[in-house]
């Protein structure tokens, strides 16, 4: 299941445009230095990465407690259940409830550093801007660590965040070099296609949890750990 991560990564960078776009587009990159910006714009993506690699790396021990638990079958279920609803529920019906709140301080902390890292030029502050953008809230990054928590082990959690990070990197960039293509309309009519990929990723994570024998999709038995780990002492 390794390779939805890049797709939905692919997929998510049309949402992340509208999002994290602007973000993006105000990187204190030099405009003047081809070569320079390019690698300023890695760093960037490097920060974003590394948020990415650390939030797969928790929610995959998180997992593997779940495998101990005996209940991983029916978590890739529940998690692709809630992939799906994360893409059919309006995000205002979600923001009326506020399920941030409770970590609202330190998203705050979040936005306060980042607007502080944009009035520097130095490599550490591209690399934190990236770590600290790949900190915000959103949705479809909430979708992927779903994914994560199902993986076999902790270092194929990591690997999917990554994966999953990796596919937002081409259109992330892009908006950086040219971002006359940022309209609204273009926008809207590529955010459409999310929802629809999202649900079906989702599908995947439940027809997985499932165990209908389908190779590559539903195997009949299986195991997100090897079951001798799970009996070390």
């Amino acid at each position: 299941m390794l390779y939805t991560a890049l797709i939905f990564g692919l997929i998510s960078s049309l949402h992340c445009i509208g999002m994290c776009g602007p973000i993006a587009m105000m990187l204190p990159v030099d405009r003047n230095n081809p070569t320079k910006k390019a690698i300023q714009i890695l760093l960037y993506h490097t920060g974003r990465l590394t948020s990415y690699a650390l939030l797969g790396m928790l929610f995959g021990l998180l997992g593997r407690g779940l495998y101990v638990a005996g209940i991983q079958q029916q978590i890739s279920i529940i998690m692709g259940v809630l992939m799906i609803v994360l893409a059919l529920v309006p995000e205002k019906v979600f923001a009326r409830y506020n399920f941030s709140r409770p970590i609202y301080n330190f998203i705050s902390k979040v936005k306060t550093s980042l607007g502080s890292q944009f009035k520097r030029k130095s490599p550490d502050a591209l690399f934190t801007i990236g770590v600290l953008n790949g900190l915000l809230p959103c949705g479809l990054v909430y979708a992927a660590l779903f994914g994560a928590i199902t993986m076999q082990s902790v270092t194929f959690s990591i690997s999917y965040m990554l994966l999953y990070g990796l596919g937002t990197i081409p259109l992330m960039s892009a908006v950086v070099y040219v971002s006359n293509f940022l309209s609204l309309a273009f926008r809207n009519k590529l955010q459409k296609m999310v929802p629809l990929v999202t649900v079906i990723i989702g599908l995947l994570f439940v027809l997985r949890g499932m165990g209908l024998d389908i190779a590559y999709i539903s195997p009949s038995n299986i195991n997100l750990f090897v079951r001798s780990t799970a009996n070390c002492h």
